[in-house]
């Protein structure tokens, strides 16, 4: 099996593994630190997490502690809006980690004008999170976002680095936003490219019931990683045998044609 495939995210320029690891519920798992080591032993070299996800940077805190050093690049992010909130944060963040400087912060969920509007305006997040890069802290700002029209904004207005959206053959609408952020040198991540954690348990319910179909877990990913857009796909995994299921599929997959991506939305808009 070949390895894991590197993308470049961006203009941060750094190279990252196009299969990464969302880790927001990782830490609810008995097998979390399992789960974690075995993504990176098996090449996964990017990580997502948050402020706000209960545990998880404690988690990669005590991964890091465990392997001597972070190997990894680390995206974590702040539900905050205000200069002083986000510098806040990024600095609970370091403590928590133990780490010394984060490759990524992003701002969290931005995803109502008046939130956009919170975040860029003055002593607004952007700006805590500019002072943050400036003292060293941070290497690159991001964003998230569940609303097209303010991803939009994002990626083209040069202030951020990489935007994270949704995107699946269940959310096939972001497709042009990707493409956007590729002319503009924006990394895209990509949340929820399995659908999320309750349409996979569906499928996974199906497929031990003998369902033959294109709408498979395995087939989402290489519907993702097919676009050549995506900076890196992050997937959630509370146990290890999803992140050897992931890295299997990520190693080998071929990129899906059109009819087969085609064929996979509608399997996907069928489900519900």
């Amino acid at each position: 099996m070949a390895g894991l495939r590197k993308r470049r995210l961006g203009r941060t320029g750094l190279a990252v593994s196009e299969l990464g690891l969302g880790a927001m519920d990782t830490p609810h798992s008995p097998e979390a630190i399992d789960t974690v080591m075995t993504a990176l032993d098996l090449g996964i070299d990017f990580i997502d997490t948050a402020r706000d996800y209960e545990g998880s940077e404690h988690l990669l805190g005590e991964v890091i502690r465990r392997r001597g050093g972070k190997d990894f690049v680390l995206g974590s992010k702040t539900f905050r809006h205000s200069a002083n909130g986000s510098q806040y944060e990024i600095d609970r963040s370091l403590r928590v980690l133990g780490v010394e400087r984060i490759d990524l912060y992003q701002l969290h969920d931005i995803s109502t004008p008046a939130a956009w509007d919170e975040v860029m305006g003055e002593d607004g997040a952007l700006e805590g999170l500019k002072t943050a890069r400036y003292r060293g802290l941070i290497g690159h700002i991001g964003i998230s976002s569940h609303h097209l029209d303010i991803a939009e904004r994002a990626i083209t207005c040069g202030e951020f680095d990489t935007v994270m959206i949704e995107y699946s053959a269940f959310f096939p609408q972001s497709a042009p936003l990707i493409g956007l952020a590729a002319e503009r040198d924006v990394g895209v991540i990509v949340m929820r490219p399995l659908g999320g954690s309750g349409r996979t348990s569906t499928m996974r319910g199906r497929l031990a019931d003998g369902y033959s179909g294109p709408l498979t877990p395995a087939n989402l990913l290489r519907y993702v990683l097919s676009h050549p857009g995506v900076s890196v796909a992050i997937p959630g995994a509370r146990y290890p045998s999803r992140i050897v299921e992931n890295v299997a599929t990520a190693s080998s997959y071929e990129p899906m044609t059109l009819a087969e991506r085609r064929k996979l939305e509608q399997a996907a808009a069928e489900l519900y």
